[in-house]
């Protein structure tokens, strides 16, 4: 078998999903994984015939009216590769690149009033981001009444992080204003004492959370076994980086 790469899982696993065509493969990725790892059109095709050559998938020719199209459903190999990529004990490297974030971190630069909007912008960004993620949930139950039970997690933990990050702004805007632009004794104090509590795992109870959502990729959907297009949609216009 050849050397796959990570476009050739994604596909192989949204074809054991249910996504039986390249164009029902992409449509399902942009309302599930696409927020936090994305495969562009370019490589489902080229990913699909790999497949198909390895003998992992199988297909045949089912046009739609004029249109030509092939649909493919996985085989045993393809199964039995999928599990072995899954467990394989490999490094599971984690990227986060936020220009929010980002400029929250040089927000010193600003004066007291400039910063707080900043801080607002971005606790708004992860409001609309959870609303859009709650709107997935009903595709996450569906998911899980066809035995699919992972989607609906990494939607949970997506959800999780940016509530996370909406309850951190929101607290540090609290008391940054009440304080007249200083950070209390008090504020101070609590983070240290719930980063010394910690969750039982390591990890503080206020931040346990967002780590764990980060973990999933910030920000995650879940229709990806709803491969129909009928059912699939875009929800927001949101992406993560193209990870190849």
């Amino acid at each position: 078998m050849p050397e796959l790469g990570a476009p050739a899982y994604v596909v192989l696993g949204m074809v054991r999903l249910g996504a039986r065509s390249g164009y029902e493969i992409k449509q399902a990725v942009e309302n599930s994984i696409r927020f936090f790892w994305t495969i562009s059109q370019a490589q489902i095709y080229p990913s699909l015939q790999l497949l198909e050559e390895a003998g992992l998938i199988t297909g045949r020719a089912d046009p739609q009216g004029r249109r030509p199209r092939r649909v493919f459903e996985t085989t045993e190999a393809g199964e039995a590769a999928l599990r072995d990529w899954l467990t394989r004990d490999e490094p599971m490297p984690f990227e986060l690149r936020d220009t929010g974030l980002l400029k929250v971190f040089f927000a010193d630069a600003l004066d007291r009033e400039q910063a707080l909007a900043l801080l607002r912008a971005v606790r708004q960004r992860s409001a609309d981001r959870v609303r859009t993620l709650r709107a997935i949930e009903p595709a996450a139950k569906a998911a899980e009444a066809k035995g699919n039970l992972y989607p609906g997690l990494t939607l949970q933990l997506g959800i999780a992080y940016h509530q996370a990050i909406i309850d951190v702004c929101a607290d540090f805007e609290r008391h940054f204003a009440a304080s007249g632009g200083e950070l209390s004794a008090a504020y101070r104090g609590a983070r240290e004492v719930a980063g010394e509590a910690g969750d039982g795992a390591g990890m503080p109870r206020r931040t346990g959370a967002a780590v764990a959502g980060a973990a999933a990729g910030a920000g995650v959907a879940v229709a990806a076994s709803q491969a129909s297009p009928a059912l699939v949609r875009r929800t927001d216009s949101g992406r993560a980086s193209d990870n190849r």
